[in-house]
């Protein structure tokens, strides 16, 4: 398992969302490429870097400031936000991030991520966000009828090799992980898992990797760090 630093951009600064509401927020940094670099140097090995405000307009909007991030570390860049798309995705693609995540466009085109993958591989993800087990789509702020675990199952199915599990209830709370729907949605899927949500301290690290699953392949790690609740190089010790 590794820990992946995560930096959300909004209007071009480096911010954190309470349950990813846009009205709920907080500047860390007005320099994402620079942040970057601090978490490279704290021993980081993969970032998690989210177009918040391509969330919510339907297309990637941050696309120079995420080349920019690409550009100022030599570890994979994983990117989502927005991508609704071919075209977006080969776009994010080209200018050097690993993994483009899917979101919305997940649930209601089998066709297109199917089609995807075929293309382009493991450098395809998606995530899945759910509030009480159900998928919220439109950057959180639509909640469907579709179970996270039932959707997971058929991207599992389609061929994606990675899905990033949020429980957005947790998301910039600093409550804890949800152990249980973690562990759930793991046993769902064959396909690597990249948990998300809650970290607070130390010890949900500890208790992510006690559950034994051997497809829960990340954590990724906001708030708590940038407030300080815990330090890279220490919950990254803990993984190795």
């Amino acid at each position: 398992m590794i820990i992946l630093p995560a930096i959300d951009i909004k209007d071009g600064r480096c911010v954190r969302l309470r349950q990813g509401k846009a009205d709920d927020v907080t500047v860390y940094s007005d320099d994402p490429a620079e942040m970057a670099r601090r978490w490279a140097s704290e021993g980081g090995s993969y970032l998690h870097v989210v177009d918040l405000d391509g969330a919510f307009e339907g297309r990637p909007v941050n696309l120079d400031i995420i080349e920019s991030i690409v550009s100022a570390v030599d570890m994979p860049v994983e990117v989502g936000g927005g991508l609704r798309t071919d075209e977006d995705v080969r776009k994010l693609l080209d200018v050097g991030v690993s993994r483009a995540i899917i979101g919305t466009r997940a649930l209601s085109d089998s066709d297109g991520m199917k089609a995807l993958v075929a293309e382009f591989g493991s450098r395809i993800a998606v995530g899945i966000d759910a509030k009480d087990g159900k998928v919220q789509v439109k950057g959180w702020v639509e909640t469907t009828d579709t179970e996270a675990v039932d959707l997971a199952a058929e991207l599992d199915a389609l061929g994606v090799s990675t899905l990033i599990y949020t429980d957005t209830s947790r998301d910039g709370m600093l409550e804890g992980v949800n152990l249980e729907a973690v562990s759930r949605f793991c046993d769902a899927v064959q396909c690597e898992v990249i948990a998300s949500g809650g970290v607070t301290s130390r010890d949900d690290i500890v208790n992510l990797l006690g559950l034994g699953k051997q497809n829960l392949g990340g954590v990724i790690v906001g708030k708590a760090l940038y407030d300080g609740r815990v330090e890279l190089r220490d919950i990254c010790a803990i993984v190795d």
